[in-house]
């Protein structure tokens, strides 16, 4: 069972075969579909979903803060499965490809205290962007 479905499970969230499915696509490392990916992704297992039903788990997903949604450069959202680890984002500026990355250090203790303008700071989100192996041969 895939970590994304058993912390489901913990939560108690009801597991239909609809949601069922969704989560097991959003399963893996490195996983950032759209929601029309996922859609395409679940109806190979469960033809019978619907995309209203997708875009429904998807954003019960991200309520429930099991799924994190990325945008980069205006492009369409993407969902995130690794909620629970601390991470960033690496991007393909040409192709869009997006990787989790863990950089060592804390990306918080970079902003030095006059640059924080009295704020509070809760999270930070730090995009890596170059050229994955693909589009930069």
């Amino acid at each position: 069972m895939s970590d994304l479905l058993e912390r489901l499970r913990g939560r108690g969230w009801r597991l239909t075969a609809q949601r069922r499915v969704v989560a097991e696509v959003l399963d893996g490392d490195h996983v950032h579909y759209t929601a029309d990916e996922v859609h395409a992704l679940a109806a190979e297992r469960l033809p019978e979903i619907s995309r209203a039903t997708v875009y429904n788990t998807l954003g019960e997903l991200v309520s429930l803060g099991e799924v994190i949604e990325v945008s980069t450069d205006g492009r369409a959202k993407r969902y995130d499965p690794n909620a629970h680890r601390a991470h960033q984002h690496l991007v393909c500026g040409r192709c869009g490809t997006i990787r989790d990355v863990h950089p060592s250090g804390d990306p918080l203790a970079d902003l030095p205290a006059q640059e924080r303008f009295g704020f509070s700071i809760s999270t930070v989100e730090v995009t890596y962007r170059g050229l994955c192996p693909d589009c930069a041969a």
